[in-house]
């Protein structure tokens, strides 16, 4: 018997309608559906009127479950993946399954669909020919901070995804390691009903989220322009002045000096 096909299946982000027929057709003839959450996914397929039976797949389960769905496929099922909401495997569970899969010979075929990452640099008008994924920054503000400073001279558009309780924690940090005048478009609850894309300067989208209760509800995208040529050679220089007086000075007022030599932001040359 032939082995069957792992099935990738992209799920609205928020607007039902989004949902493709194709997707639809393939959730309803799969033999199961694993998901990241059963009780979420279920109400999504309950609306749709799919009864497929659902198996949980989530990060705490994924690898020893994994090998179980494989042994499915190669007896010739057919299975779906899917996440919470949008594109699977996108900051979701899912490449460890989709890993043993495809050692084990078996065909995984993507159904495309919503990702809210790819949604929102449609519409941000930021450069969007290159461009880096860096999904949720570290919620210890500590490692946050580290993580943005290291970011600070990367050229490319950044897109990262935020919760609720850090929007204004994480645009405060993007803002100190970034600098004022950076670039953004803050994406807020795409597809949805209270559906809001904010841009300007990282200064300016902190004072509108700040100012704003409604805007530090949902879920986000931030998006932050990427570092150009003249930042890119002050943090160069930045860099090399902070090693200088480091030498001599504690690093943070060494940090502080240089970074008024040279104009590179503080944050993203203190540690680096």
């Amino acid at each position: 018997m032939p082995a069957g096909t792992l099935f990738i299946v992209a799920t609205p982000i928020g607007n039902l309608g989004d949902l493709t027929p194709r997707a639809l057709e393939t959730l309803r003839s799969v033999a199961a559906i694993c998901a990241e959450d059963t009780r979420r996914s279920g109400q999504l397929m309950s609306h749709f009127g799919v009864s497929t039976p659902l198996l949980a797949l989530h990060e705490h389960n994924e690898d020893a479950l994994s090998q179980r769905v494989v042994e499915r496929l190669l007896a010739g099922e057919s299975l779906a993946l899917v996440s919470d909401a949008g594109t699977p495997l996108v900051s979701d569970p899912g490449f460890r399954l989709v890993r043993a899969a495809r050692a084990a010979g078996i065909k995984v075929s993507p159904l495309p669909g919503a990702c809210a990452a790819i949604a929102a640099l449609s519409v941000a008008g930021l450069p969007s020919d290159r461009f880096t994924f860096e999904g949720f920054l570290p919620a210890k503000a500590s490692a946050r901070r580290e993580t943005l400073q290291r970011l600070a001279g990367e050229t490319r558009t950044l897109v990262f995804y935020e919760s609720s309780h850090r929007i204004a924690e994480s645009l405060a940090d993007m803002r100190a390691a970034f600098g004022d005048d950076r670039p953004a478009v803050l994406a807020r609850e795409l597809t949805k009903l209270f559906e809001t894309v904010l841009d300007g300067s990282l200064a300016n989208l902190l004072a509108q989220v700040e100012a704003d209760d409604n805007q530090r509800k949902g879920e986000f995208v931030v998006m932050v322009q990427g570092a150009g040529d003249d930042m890119d050679a002050r943090l160069v220089e930045g860099r090399r002045v902070y090693a200088l007086l480091n030498e001599h000075l504690p690093p943070s007022a060494a940090a502080k000096l240089a970074a008024e030599i040279t104009g590179a932001p503080r944050k993203a040359l203190y540690g680096s």
